[in-house]
């Protein structure tokens, strides 16, 4: 599922990709999937939930059902598209390991279960700090 998102409302912050590092990038792409997510009827429970061993970006819940979410921000300029990279090339097999290790703990820590229903997901959040848009591309159900 693809979509456009709410480009963030922030103050006293320059935009311009060069000025802005990774963290900030990511920041603000994690706030666009939680207006993409939002939008699309789910509740955000948890944001970077963390531990030693890793974190997850995004836990929400629908139709009372978990979903855990991970999501990837990239820059994304039309004059200089590069269709060779994909933001969800960055989800490799470590990062999968540490999101289910994730996913268990944050079930036993909320007394839910191992056996609970959730789905897990990719968010690829690709800005346009020209134009102040982002799009949003969803890979729904990945296997943990």
């Amino acid at each position: 599922m693809n979509g456009s998102a709410t480009w963030p409302n922030f103050k006293h912050r320059s935009y311009g990709s060069k000025s802005m590092n990774t963290k900030s990038k990511g920041n603000i792409g994690e706030n666009v999937a939680c207006s993409f997510l939002r939008d699309k009827g789910f509740s955000i429970i948890a944001r970077n939930y963390s531990k030693k061993w890793g974190e997850i970006d995004i836990i929400a819940i629908k139709d009372k059902k978990l979903h855990f979410f991970e999501v990837k921000s990239v820059t994304f300029d039309p004059m200089l598209a590069d269709s060779s990279h994909k933001a969800e090339d960055n989800v490799h097999g470590f990062k999968v390991r540490q999101i289910r290790r994730m996913v268990e703990t944050f079930l036993e820590e909320t007394n839910r279960g191992l056996d609970s229903a959730f789905s897990f997901h990719i968010l690829c959040v690709y800005l346009n700090f020209g134009s102040r848009s982002a799009k949003v591309r969803w890979i729904e159900n990945v296997i943990l």
